[in-house]
């Protein structure tokens, strides 16, 4: 078994359970944040958008600059509803997968960084990106975005387990 068939039933594990938590963002409180340095419900809603649609950048290209000497730096996506948010999501994952499905061992033991500014943050092989900073990254988002469920009164889904709010999975 490869690099990529060991890793498509956990990816795939970890966007259902993700895109479950993005199925309860409550229209109306996008805007929301639980405080003045976190993001807002909708920005955190297309940050867990985003993290699978990096994928196919960690797969076909060397390095990724979030701010390129002498271009515009990276923007991230803008959604205006939960509908938006979880279309987006699909893409993404879609996309992501068929990235990783086609990817070979030899191409996910290649080095991939990233890079602000023309200066690397990290450096790793790409099959532990795709573990750390794909995600290991999105379990981090998708954790708190529990938190701003919980602190809307919204229930949370169970994902490793059940939840106060779900007895079962």
């Amino acid at each position: 078994m490869g690099l990529s068939e060991a890793m498509l039933p956990e990816f795939d594990h970890e966007m259902a359970n993700t895109r479950k938590s993005l199925e309860r963002v409550p229209e109306g409180k996008l805007g929301w944040k639980p405080h003045e340095k976190s993001m807002t419900m909708g920005r955190l809603a297309v940050h867990l958008t985003e993290i699978p649609g990096w994928v196919s950048i960690t797969i076909e290209q060397d390095s990724f600059d979030v701010a390129p000497p002498g271009a515009s730096p990276y923007q991230p996506p803008k959604a205006n509803s939960r509908k938006d948010i979880l279309a987006m999501f699909d893409r993404n994952v879609a996309a992501a997968r068929t990235a990783i499905a086609g990817a070979d061992d030899k191409k996910l033991k290649k080095p991939w960084s990233l890079m602000s500014g023309g200066k690397v943050i990290f450096t790793q092989p790409r099959i532990g990106v795709l573990r750390s900073f794909i995600l290991s990254h999105n379990i981090h988002h998708r954790a708190q975005l529990g938190v701003y469920l919980r602190l809307n009164n919204v229930p949370v889904p169970a994902i490793y387990g059940p939840s106060a709010d779900e007895g079962t999975m």
